[in-house]
């Protein structure tokens, strides 16, 4: 899609936005907090499953992240595109 002669390109999201690691790290400690509560407190039992799922569900997703990362770093041919950002610079 190219952009219109009279619109201007959207300008780039800042570096801050980009950034994976933050965005897992408070999804982790969420889910941790809400799994901690369901254990914790007897009113929240109904909780448990979803809690233990959602941390689960997160462990899978990072674990693939990492994966996919680690075959774009040694340059598998089957790795991910899109994880330039990712990489150390050589």
């Amino acid at each position: 899609m190219s952009a219109e002669p009279d619109q201007s390109p959207a300008p780039p999201l800042p570096a801050v936005l980009l950034e994976v690691w933050p965005v897992i790290v408070v999804g982790a400690l969420g889910w941790l907090a809400a799994t901690a509560a369901a254990f914790l407190v007897p009113s929240l039992e109904n909780w448990r499953p979803v809690t233990v799922a959602g941390l689960g569900t997160g462990l899978l997703g990072t674990g693939i992240f990492v994966w996919q990362l680690a075959a774009a770093r040694r340059g598998a041919r089957g790795a991910q595109d899109g994880l330039e950002t990712y990489l150390d610079p050589k």
